[in-house]
This record gives structure tokens, C-alpha cells and sequence, in this order.
């Protein structure tokens, strides 16, 4: 069926009033609808810029994340520093630490040289980073595994003193009962640490026997020995070998 304008000269008087009004409200219909389109187009560019924006901000904040980590890998203080100045770390010590934990991008070496640090706001920052490690019903290898896999062990013996300190402070407090002080925990790691070394070091040809580990370990309990159970656990090589942190690439 063809709809077709009717000819104004077969209207009467208020056909032709009424045609008229219908043509002013199409007129007008029109606009309206030309400027929604034009409101919407504009809310559309709008959104746009404004994603465009956003993600031109999410890559340069990208990009300063990955210069911060690359300057945490050769200079941890001057890493840390950077992530604060530029509003990507807060100088919470806890929010350092759980960067140092998640430990994405970074360098194992440098986490162990920074945690070891003696600085005031360094001793903070390893007390909350150990705080992180869940050690609960862990025996000691189990732990220490955790625990040495999520920085690498710096070379200066009081960084190491420090950071085995936080340790067995932190394995006692999970673990109560275990053993009589943390003192104890913490000669007792120390020990497991070096037979692990042994074990697995190819150019050490004559292994430690148990009665060694046992013989060194004597006393250290305050004054009392360990039982030679626990000790077995800690000495099976097989199964509770330690997994030191590796070296990321930088």
C-alpha cells in the first residue's frame, strides 16, 4: 500500500490547519531526534577519550612499575624510593612488605639484601614481611623451605643473623611448643641449613652422617637434647630437601 502527501488544494479549511500541524510536528519530531543522536555521539566521544585516558594512565603507570622494579634490582633503597615518589608504594611498612613477598619482578638477591638491611625501617619491614609466611603445623625443613624461597639469603652473616632470628621468632609463635625457646629454633635451622648445603653440594664428597647432625645439635634445647625423632624427620634428604630462592633475570 502507498502512502502519499495529500494535495493541500483537495483539503478543506481545517484538513488543511491539521496537515500543517502534523508537518510542524514531524518537523520538530526530527530535530529532536537529530540532536539525541547528536548527545548521544557526544556521550560516545566522551567515553572514548575517556577510556583512551585511562588506559594511556594504566600503561604509564605500568611503565613506572616496571622502572621501579628494574631500579629495586640494582638499587633496592633507590627502587623503594622511586615506588614511593611516584605514588605506586606507600612507605607503609606493611605494604613494602607484602610488595617484597608477592615478589613480582624482582630480584631474590636484592629482596634478601634489602630484608637484612639494619636500618631501623628495614628491621620493620623484615619483622612484617615474616609475618606474612604461614608456618603452622610446618616442621622446620617444611618452613624453612617456605620461608628461604621467597628472597635468596644475602651474603653478610649479621644479615643472615637477623633474618634467622625473624624466623625462628616467627616459627615458635606459629608453632608453640615445639621447642623451648627460639633460640633453640633458630641454632637448629641454622644446622639444617648447613647439612642441606653439604647433601646437595656435588664437590662435598663425604657426606655428614645422622650421628654428626645429632652430636652438633646436642644441648641446644636449654641445656636438653632434641629428640633424635624430630631431628630424623629434619635430616631425610629425600623428602625434605631445602629449595633456596633462585635469581630472577633482571
Amino acid at each position: 500500500m502507498n502512502l502519499c502527501h495529500p494535495d493541500p488544494a483537495d483539503l478543506n479549511q481545517n484538513e488543511a490547519e491539521e496537515f500543517q500541524n502534523i508537518k510542524w510536528h514531524r518537523k520538530q519530531l526530527l530535530e529532536d531526534i537529530q540532536k539525541l543522536k547528536d548527545e548521544i555521539a557526544e556521550v560516545f566521544a566522551q567515553i572514548e577519550c575517556f577510556e583512551n585516558a585511562e588506559e594511556s594512565r594504566l600503561v604509564q603507570k605500568e611503565k613506572e612499575l616496571c622502572i621501579g622494579r628494574k631500579k629495586f634490582n640494582m638499587d633496592p633503597s633507590k627502587g623503594i624510593q622511586y615506588l614511593n615518589d611516584h605514588k605506586l608504594l606507600s612507605s607503609s611498612v606493611e605494604e613494602i612488605a607484602q610488595f617484597l613477598y608477592k615478589g613480582e619482578g624482582l630480584n631474590k638477591t636484592a629482596i634478601g639484601d634489602y630484608l637484612g638491611g639494619r636500618d631501623p625501617l628495614n628491621l620493620k619491614i623484615l619483622q612484617a614481611f615474616v609475618d606474612l609466611h604461614e608456618f603452622a603445623n610446618l616442621h622446620l625443613v617444611q618452613a624453612l623451605r617456605q620461608f628461604l624461597w621467597s628472597f635468596r639469603l644475602p651474603g653478610e652473616a649479621q644479615k643472615i643473623d637477623r633474618m634467622m632470628e625473624a624466623f625462628a621468632a616467627r616459627y615458635c609463635l606459629c608453632n608453640p611448643g615445639v621447642f623451648q625457646s627460639t633460640d633453640t629454633c633458630y641454632v637448629l635451622s641454622f644446622s639444617v641449613i648447613m647439612l642441606n648445603t653439604s647433601l646437595h653440594n656435588p664437590n662435598v664428597r663425604d657426606k655428614p652422617p645422622f650421628e654428626r647432625f645429632v652430636s652438633m645439635n646436642r644441648g641446644i634445647n636449654n641445656g636438653g637434647d632434641l629428640p633424635e625423632e624430630l631431628l630424623k624427620v629434619l635430616t631425610s634428604s629425600k623428602t625434605n630437601s631445602l629449595v633456596f630462592g633462585k635469581r630472577l633475570a633482571d
